[in-house]
């Protein structure tokens, strides 16, 4: 699993001109599933993104109740080195990816986490304000 973390004044995901998703002052996570998520995955790197310090003051969403927008992203398992047309293989196909997503969300939410999220499989708008800008990723 891998997770790049923005700290945002605001974000958004749009599906077909409609906001299926939005936050104010809290973290864009964009994910990507691989082959060998477990839940022992989803619940490692839920643990990490709610409670990184990346917000001022070294806090954490979990310190300061900061909601969190996730966002599926395939791409971060992209593999460019021979070449420029990327290979996905690194990525889990949505039949998997997308469980171990919404397993992930829902680990958020048992934390206590604020999460709004992106539509799976639909084309998206992600739009966001950058605070800092302050970007980390976090990869197991």
């Amino acid at each position: 699993m891998r997770a790049v973390v923005q700290t945002v004044s605001r974000a958004s995901v749009t599906v077909g001109g409609e906001v299926v998703g939005e936050i104010k002052d809290g973290l864009l996570v964009l994910l990507g599933v691989t082959h060998s998520d477990t839940q022992a995955t989803v619940e490692t790197m839920a643990r990490k993104v709610y409670e990184v310090r990346l917000l001022d003051g070294e806090r954490s969403a979990s310190d300061v109740g900061a909601p969190l927008l996730v966002v599926s992203q395939f791409t971060l398992y992209g593999d460019a080195r021979k070449g420029r047309r990327p290979t996905w293989q690194a990525a889990a196909p949505a039949e998997v990816a997308e469980p171990v997503f919404t397993a992930f969300v829902e680990a958020l939410r048992a934390r206590g986490a604020t999460v709004e999220t992106g539509r799976f499989r639909t084309q998206m708008l992600v739009e966001s304000v950058n605070v800092g800008p302050n970007t980390l990723i976090l990869d197991l």
